[in-house]
């Protein structure tokens, strides 16, 4: 039984044998999109995925891997590896991310919370600080919930705030950050109107101050903490708009790399650092980037970087961004209570399970499959495998990244036989495609497509299946595009490149020797998502899916 009274037993599929190793492959930011030159995909030599396509149509469709597809709340919100692969390890569509936090937003019931009423004891005599991605790119936070929770904290009597920015130009254009800045100090200064002390403290960008993940570089942590905490950076500005104008017009300067700065009073002295009895909340919904900061809020014992002090403060993240670490332990809204995942399931019905990717998409492929937890179901029955990523370079300097190592380990694990299930993840699609790098990211993907294939190989020595799908679009699109599909140009005519996810459709291909005859893709299912993957798994393992899961894709007819 298992830990909410369900019973964790699977029924026989009537028609598929038990017994076959399945693999399961995501290629990270894969999407569908038409062929030209910016669809590093189809400029990429990639044998592996294209003869998948072209094989045998009944064996390879497109599923949705954006928007309500995924929990999230519109068809313009785009897809990412977390809810991904929530949804493709749970089987269920669960609201995620954003769409919590507009539900608990809407309702007020963000300020009846406990996380609420932890921060607001601070409110009367301490300053809110609000530290988190300024964008309205939807995939790490979005500007207009910061607004709203400034109005909101502003009438809970909230007297003295802070902003504490980070520029984005990675979920949204490069540039936009001066508008999200002036659209801040509008707000803020009609707040000042009304007698509160609201100011934007300090700022930098988001991949060189404070949202490092993965615990890549805990230097990008400490610029922030440095800045933020301490009232300490290389660059001083009267105003973040003057602050964020003047760093953009450095040589090579782009928004998701601006220095640390900090904003000072006429006298020089910094408007905002945090001291006892002050109150901070990290506003990015996605859990990702924000752990490592949290760990230096939280932490007592804290060790990666000299914090030089540790202020005694309220802190809350606007989620809880690590459900086993449970960190922070204070938070605003709570996360979709995801049980009963895939994974719980195969392993309690005896499915031996290996999982591996390298570092930067490890936590997708064990923590996020498996419902936003941490450890082993059963670490007899499984085993997870982290290859460390390249650190202290950016991804297009090294675009195979681990992908050949991945898929080593991968087929060294189908071919011992010791497992039913492999479980990867190639990360090179996304995490070279985020550099905008469109070279590195063509290479990026037939190193992914040579991984496929070693894996794909040593299915076919071991009679298995396979099943090889994507959690989001970003390779496959690489410029920015107007409404009728032609690449944007800047104001010197060169194209503007897109480093985003996107919201195209992902591929998913089954097959192998040990797929039973007459098991095809069900055509009554046109509109189906990523949380369909995890029945049409369960069934090629030779079960039946519980009957509250999204509906498997496949069928077997009778020949």
């Amino acid at each position: 039984m298992g830990s909410s009274g369900f019973s964790f037993k699977l029924a026989d599929h009537p028609k598929l044998p038990k017994g076959k190793t399945v693999a399961v492959v995501v290629l990270d930011g894969w999407g569908e999109a038409k062929p030209d030159q910016y669809n590093c995909i189809s400029v990429a030599d990639t044998p592996t995925m294209d003869s998948l396509k072209q094989g045998a149509p009944e064996r390879w469709r497109l599923v949705k891997a954006h928007g309500t597809a995924v929990g999230l709340p519109t068809e313009d919100d785009m897809g990412n590896s977390e809810v991904g692969h929530n949804a493709l390890g749970a089987g269920r569509i669960y609201a995620q991310g954003a769409k919590l936090v507009d539900l608990a937003l809407a309702s007020g019931k963000i300020y009846e919370g406990e996380g609420f009423k932890y921060i607001k004891e601070c409110f009367e005599n301490g300053t809110l600080h609000l530290i988190g991605l300024l964008s309205d790119g939807g995939v790490h936070s979005r500007l207009d919930q910061l607004l709203l929770l400034l109005k909101g904290c502003s009438e809970q009597n909230a007297k003295r705030i802070r902003v504490h920015i980070l520029t984005d130009g990675r979920d949204v254009l490069d540039g936009s950050s001066v508008g999200f800045v002036e659209t801040l100090e509008n707000e803020l200064a009609k707040l000042r109107e009304r007698g509160v002390d609201a100011q934007i403290a300090s700022g930098g960008g988001r991949m060189y101050v404070t949202m490092d993940r993965y615990e890549n570089d805990w230097d990008v942590v400490k610029r922030g903490w440095y800045a933020q905490v301490l009232g300490e950076a290389p660059y001083k500005f009267r105003s973040a708009v003057e602050a964020v104008k003047k760093l953009r017009e450095e040589p090579k300067a782009s928004d998701q790399y601006l220095p640390p700065f900090v904003i000072v009073d006429e006298n020089g002295k910094p408007v905002g650092p945090i001291f006892d009895g002050d109150a901070v909340v990290t506003f990015n919904f996605r859990a990702d980037r924000m752990t490592m900061i949290a760990q230096a809020l939280e932490y007592e014992s804290f060790d990666k970087f000299d914090r030089v002090r540790f202020p005694k403060i309220h802190y809350a993240g606007m989620l809880q961004y690590d459900g086993e670490l449970k960190l922070p332990s204070h938070y605003l809204v709570s996360p979709p209570e995801i049980e009963r995942t895939s994974g719980e399931y195969l392993v309690h019905n005896g499915v031996r399970t290996f999982a591996c990717s390298e570092t930067v998409k490890f936590g997708h492929v064990t923590f996020f499959w498996n419902g936003n937890r941490s450890g082993y179901f059963n670490s007899e029955l499984e085993e997870y495998i982290e290859i460390p990523s390249d650190s202290g370079i950016t991804f297009n300097v090294q675009p195979k990244m681990k992908a050949l190592e991945i898929a080593e380990k991968t087929r060294d694990a189908i071919l011992s036989q010791k497992f039913d299930q492999v479980r990867v993840n190639l990360p090179n699609g996304d995490m070279v495609g985020h550099t905008g790098d469109i070279g590195a990211t063509v290479v990026a993907c037939k190193a992914a497509d040579e991984a496929v294939k070693m894996i794909l190989d040593a299915i076919e020595q071991v009679g298995g299946i396979y099943v090889v799908t994507a959690d989001h679009g970003n390779a496959e699109d690489m410029v920015k595009r107007n409404k009728t599909g032609q690449p944007l140009l800047d104001k010197n005519g060169n194209i503007q490149i897109l480093t985003s996810h996107t919201l195209q459709p992902v591929p998913i291909a089954i097959g192998g020797p040990g797929l039973a005859p007459g098991v095809q893709f069900r055509k009554d299912v046109p509109n189906g998502g990523l949380a369909n993957v995890a029945a049409t798994v369960m069934n090629l393992h030779g079960f039946e899916a519980p009957s509250d899961y999204e509906p498997s894709l496949i069928e077997v007819v009778d020949n």
